[in-house]
């Protein structure tokens, strides 16, 4: 009977509240929807630029499903802004291969389809010397994707932390204390993005210097670039948090936000291929600050990309984090009317 009663008194607790009821039953469908969309995309064709070649090279190589392109004259330059996955030049009789290993799985898809296309049979396998323009023949996967989870990490946890944080001063009545003072709304926001912001510098500078320095993460890059992307994603991830912590009244319903804010930009920090996916998904992650910080993170550690290469992911990032703090300052007039 005890059991029974407490029973009900879950289920009623339960149903009057939708917000619990609808991440209960609707996330689930809402990320494994999305996960079916971009696990059923298809990798693109791997594209490869051939320089002082015969026609019979390049047929070869679209026998082998290459998308291929032959030109008079390329230069590596080109490679990184047409985002060619190989460039082979034959000179007198020689092969060479120039990898843009920006992904090291199709690297490596490029070298085997290579083999396969141009080899006559296993005792003519053509000798191809090979150079890369990110990394090497080493390079793994970890190393073009750890960046992105170093940014992740510092969103993730500042986020939940400084929603947490501002939804207590909130339920003990501290924010409606300060609101019944003459302070201003813009002040109120400007002293907890600083205050908890500091703290948010503090672990952003461990976490880089420990994924740097102890995990040995890949570095090409200035680390003083990567500290700054991380600042800027420590101050979204602040202002979002704060802002979303206005619509909880419990730390139960904050954790609630991260399957729905939270997940749905890992699909879309490059862990998962982004150029196989349709127009539309692509879309979807250009609206996600994640996005843009691995941009970031990834040009910069991994591919070693300059202060100005990286210029246009910061102010988004910066512009991400000035409309969260706007909104912010508007929510509060539900809590005081000026």
């Amino acid at each position: 009977m005890r059991v029974a009663s407490l029973v009900t008194r879950i289920t009623q607790q339960m149903s009057r509240d939708p917000r619990t009821l609808a991440l209960f039953f609707l996330a689930p469908l809402l990320i494994l929807t999305l996960m079916y969309f971009i696990f059923d995309t298809e990798a693109s064709d791997l594209k490869i630029v051939v320089t002082g070649s015969d026609e019979t090279i390049v047929k070869a190589l679209k026998k082998a499903d290459f998308q291929v392109t032959a030109a008079e004259e390329f230069s590596q330059e080109k490679m990184i802004e047409k985002d060619t996955d190989g460039w082979l030049h034959v000179k007198n009789g020689k092969m060479k291969l120039t990898l843009l290993n920006d992904e090291p799985t199709r690297a490596k898809a490029v070298q085997m389809q290579m083999m396969q296309g141009l080899q006559g049979n296993e005792k003519n396998t053509p000798s191809i010397e090979e150079k890369y323009v990110y990394g090497d023949a080493n390079t793994k996967g970890f190393d073009t994707f750890s960046p992105m989870l170093v940014s992740f990490f510092v969103f993730f946890f500042v986020f939940l932390i400084a929603g947490i944080a501002l939804l207590k001063e909130r339920t003990s009545g501290t924010l409606e204390r300060l609101l019944a003072t003459p302070i201003k709304r813009y002040e109120i926001v400007a002293g907890y993005v600083i205050g908890y912001g500091l703290f948010a510098l503090i672990q952003t500078i461990i976490v880089v210097l420990y994924a740097v320095n102890v995990l040995d993460i890949v570095l090409v890059g200035s680390i003083w670039l990567v500290l700054l992307t991380n600042i800027l994603v420590a101050l979204v991830a602040l202002s979002l948090g704060t802002l979303l912590s206005s619509f909880a009244t419990s730390e139960f319903q904050m954790v609630q936000f991260i399957p729905l804010v939270i997940v749905p930009q890992v699909f879309f920090t490059g862990i998962f291929p982004l150029d196989g996916m349709s127009d539309w998904l692509q879309k979807i992650g250009k609206v996600m600050p994640l996005y843009y910080a691995s941009d970031a993170m990834n040009g910069i550690m991994y591919k070693g990309f300059t202060f100005n290469e990286v210029l246009l992911d910061l102010l988004i990032l910066l512009a991400f984090a000035a409309v969260f703090i706007t909104i912010n300052i508007i929510s509060l007039k539900k809590y005081r009317a000026l």
